[in-house]
């Protein structure tokens, strides 16, 4: 039976695929990522989507996380709404076959299944919140604030006089003019 639905706990049952009666799992569902970082909020319709799949001993979970957020801008603070999307792809162990400090080591490769339900939550949102940008800004190109009057630095919007340099750097300016001669 293919997991479909709202998820506020995921918990698939795999005991199907790990005992060779199928060889492959859909999953799609809503997801609901918990405290994101300071300045993101998350926004409704996060969803993954994707499949378990098991062939000759081998259990892996391949799939896509499409989580919308909005925050500010670090540049100009206007407000950004987009949508982080990423493959969330691992292999799935069974209890007890791998150590615990492989686990620890190599936790972005492995899930593990107990008693034959998985349970991902925590390797999901770790997962977004290891994905989402550290700057997030309203386009690559964006110049922030003007320090002078505070406006965005756009043709429209700052008139201020280009920046001044500052005085004290005049001697190693004449130093790398006369270079170029």
């Amino acid at each position: 039976m293919p997991f479909h639905g709202r998820i506020l706990r995921m918990l698939i049952d795999l005991s199907a695929i790990l005992r060779g009666e199928i060889r492959e799992l859909p999953i799609d569902g809503e997801i609901f990522p918990d405290a994101a970082p300071f300045g993101i909020e998350y926004l409704p319709g996060a969803r993954i989507t994707g499949k378990v799949s098991g062939s000759a001993g081998l259990v892996t979970l391949t799939s896509r996380v499409t989580v919308p957020y909005r925050g500010e801008c670090a540049r100009c603070l206007d407000p950004v709404e987009t949508v982080l999307e990423f493959d969330f792809d691992r292999t799935i162990v069974t209890e007890g076959t791998i150590s615990d400090d492989v686990l620890e080591e190599k936790a972005d490769e492995y899930l593990v299944v107990k008693r034959g339900i998985l349970e991902p939550d925590e390797a999901i949102i770790e997962s977004i919140y290891l994905e989402l940008p550290s700057r997030l800004l309203c386009s690559p190109d964006c110049r922030g604030l003007c320090p002078k009057c505070g406006k965005k630095m756009t043709a429209d919007e700052c008139d201020c006089a280009p920046r001044e340099i500052d005085p004290r750097w005049n001697k190693l300016r004449e130093l790398l003019e006369q270079d170029d001669k």
